[in-house]
């Protein structure tokens, strides 16, 4: 009973803030660049405080040109890496279909890709590479596809090219949804596989307080860049597996620690 009036109780609140997101959408065009990060960063603290979740960041986001290299596990992924600072983001197609979601995604500068065709993913890394040769933060998911959060897949190499080009960093980031009393993790705010949205936030309205645990890991520069997302995966493994924000101790050739 207590889960269903808090799950009734979060809907009606994300739709508000829809509606509000939607408002705010509107005066970006009287808005300067500071001002428009500053309104999505306190967006997204509302809705994570919607949702019940709190945030805790460790480490910092690299200045300047940045490509973030992030693991996926929710929807709220994109959430709480702009309640901690809004960046561009890389998203399937999907969402810039979705009613009001997708408007507030294309308001934030998301980029869109077809994952299941070539080209537009050769669209999308042009895209990215002059994004940062612009001076911009770009943020992936380079495992193409969420996970429970309890490993890091496989990641595609193709994105990274972007960076590559551009001569940019890369910045692991180790995403971890956990018990906010007790830090274990959690699997409540898991979108897997079948999972919907509805499914999901019943699972977040049902467990105990969470926490979403930012980790902005040392940053990567050059190399080809296939090394370059076998350098980002060891780092992601390596925070995941020892709660560490230090650097994995071996590197692989063909990279290096960014000062």
């Amino acid at each position: 009973m207590i889960a269903a009036a808090r799950l009734l109780a979060m809907l009606a609140a994300l739709l508000a803030l829809l509606a509000r997101g939607l408002v705010t959408l509107r005066g970006f065009a009287r808005m300067d660049q500071a001002q428009r990060a500053r309104a999505i960063a306190d967006w997204s603290l509302a809705l994570l405080r919607t949702c019940r979740v709190e945030l805790r960041v460790d480490g910092a986001p690299q200045g300047g040109a940045c490509m973030l290299a992030i693991n996926h596990v929710s929807w709220l992924d994109i959430v709480a890496l702009n309640a901690v600072e809004p960046t561009r983001f890389v998203a399937k197609a999907d969402i810039d279909r979705w009613p009001v979601v997708g408007a507030l995604a294309r308001g934030a500068g998301t980029l869109f890709i077809e994952r299941e065709r070539a080209r537009d993913a050769m669209r999308v890394m042009h895209g990215i590479a002059q994004a940062l040769r612009d001076g911009q933060r770009v943020s992936v998911f380079p495992e193409g596809t969420t996970s429970s959060g309890d490993r890091i897949l496989p990641l595609h190499a193709n994105l990274f090219q972007a960076a590559v080009s551009a001569c940019a960093p890369v910045q692991p980031v180790l995403l971890r949804y956990l018990d906010a009393a007790s830090g274990a993790p959690s699997l409540a705010p898991a979108y897997v596989g079948d999972d919907s949205l509805l499914l999901t936030l019943w699972r977040i309205a049902r467990a105990p307080r969470l926490c979403a645990a930012v980790s902005y890991l040392t940053p990567l520069h050059g190399g080809e860049r296939r090394a370059l997302a076998r350098a980002v995966q060891d780092s992601l493994q390596h925070a995941l597996a020892t709660g560490s924000t230090a650097p994995a101790p071996a590197a692989a050739p063909g990279w290096s620690t960014a000062q």
